[in-house]
């Protein structure tokens, strides 16, 4: 990777964990509070909620929006709508403007990775450089699930959920202070986009199709995980602290492994990549339930975390070789869209479904899902995009 675009791809990394520290901050301390005040747990889960929803139903507008007016538009309209946010959840912090917050701060988030995405694909040269790009930019998220909850639980417990609030509505400033510098790129041209149609249109191609399934797939299995590891560790009599350093060693796997993967890329070829990662996931979601002992499920959380964490670049990697150039955006959206939804519907489903069937079966049924389904991983074909729809 040359050194210029090396140091463009660290400044949009920095702006990248800028916004998203402020999201997943409040996605931290929100609930907290909501806890301390006596809210009911039902009332914390639509609070948590509203942080994908925003998502689900802007993503498709921030795609065209990223497609219309590249990077830093997009990100100073974040910028404004995650900063108002925060600081109304600072001036006034009860449920009902925490639950705003969890909005604004979702949309913005939501808003700046696709616009961040989009630029970061344009600036690659070769289908190498894709999947070096997208390693790091995947480790981005890695660090500020860390940064924005650790920053914010400082602060709340040296002076209050008011300092945390405000600290965490000063961090989507400095995206803007990485990105103001930044050299657009080419914007799509009207006409292209009128003769585009409808976002929808990108489904008409088989391999955007099968691509959009394998991500939902392999998102879900991300969630099961989250989900279901609690459970299954209370179920064992696993302690607090055992269940986190489980869910601990996964992240870690996942972030370790897209570490790796710049260097790598050049002998990764996406439809192995992916499909292998399927199958090894199918493996492990059916001994997750089996195994008793908590070094047992933290072996296999870790080797889970290196099966699915190598995906997301991978995935990116395929859909932009596989996507019209100048429909970056829209595509990047309905994936957005198609990953948040998930993440709301799928807690929900899983829960309704471990009541029937219990948590073993839901693994089981996921993870049998997941290897019938990497039949269609290994028919990508990410070395040459389709023409226009």
């Amino acid at each position: 990777m040359k050194s210029p675009l090396r140091a463009d791809l660290a400044r949009l990394i920095a702006a990248q964990v800028s916004l998203h520290a402020c999201m997943t901050g409040f996605r931290m301390a929100a609930p907290l509070m909501a806890l301390r005040e006596g809210h009911s747990p039902v009332a914390v889960g639509m609070l948590l909620a509203l942080f994908a929803l925003a998502q689900v139903f802007l993503a498709l507008p921030a795609g065209r929006f990223a497609d219309r007016h590249g990077l830093r538009k997009p990100v100073v309209l974040a910028v404004g709508i995650a900063t108002s946010g925060a600081a109304l959840a600072a001036a006034f912090p009860v449920f009902g403007v925490l639950c705003l917050t969890a909005l604004t701060c979702g949309a913005a988030t939501g808003l700046a990775m696709i616009a961040l995405q989009r630029h970061v694909g344009r600036l690659a040269s070769n289908p190498t450089e894709l999947k070096q790009v997208f390693s790091w930019m995947a480790i981005g998220p890695s660090i500020s699930n860390f940064l924005g909850p650790f920053a914010a639980g400082l602060l709340i417990d040296a002076h209050g959920f008011r300092a945390a609030y405000l600290l965490l509505a000063l961090l989507p400033s400095l995206a803007w202070f990485w990105v103001r510098g930044t050299v657009e790129l080419e914007p799509v041209a009207p006409e292209e986009r009128q003769r585009s149609g409808s976002s929808w249109n990108l489904l008409r191609d088989a391999g955007f199709r099968r691509l959009m399934l394998v991500n939902w797939m392999l998102s879900s299995c991300w969630d099961v995980h989250t989900f279901l590891v609690p459970v299954l560790g209370h179920e064992r009599g696993l302690s607090a602290t055992v269940i986190g350093a489980i869910l601990g060693g996964f992240a870690l796997a996942a972030t370790a492994i897209r570490l790796a993967m710049p260097w790598l890329a050049a002998h990764l070829r996406e439809p192995v990549v992916i499909g292998s990662a399927m199958l090894a996931t199918a493996l492990l979601f059916a001994v997750y339930p089996l195994v008793q002992a908590a070094w047992a499920m933290a072996l296999l959380s870790v080797l889970l975390g290196v099966s699915l964490g190598s995906v997301q670049p991978m995935i990116m990697s395929t859909l932009h070789q596989i996507t019209p150039k100048h429909r970056h955006g829209e595509a990047l959206g309905l994936r957005a869209m198609a990953i948040n939804g998930s993440s709301v519907a799928m807690p929900l489903l899983f829960g309704s479904a471990g009541v029937v069937v219990g948590v073993s079966g839901v693994f089981w049924s996921v993870g049998a899902l997941v290897g019938l389904g990497s039949r269609l991983a290994w028919t990508l074909h990410p070395g040459g995009r389709p023409e226009d729809p």
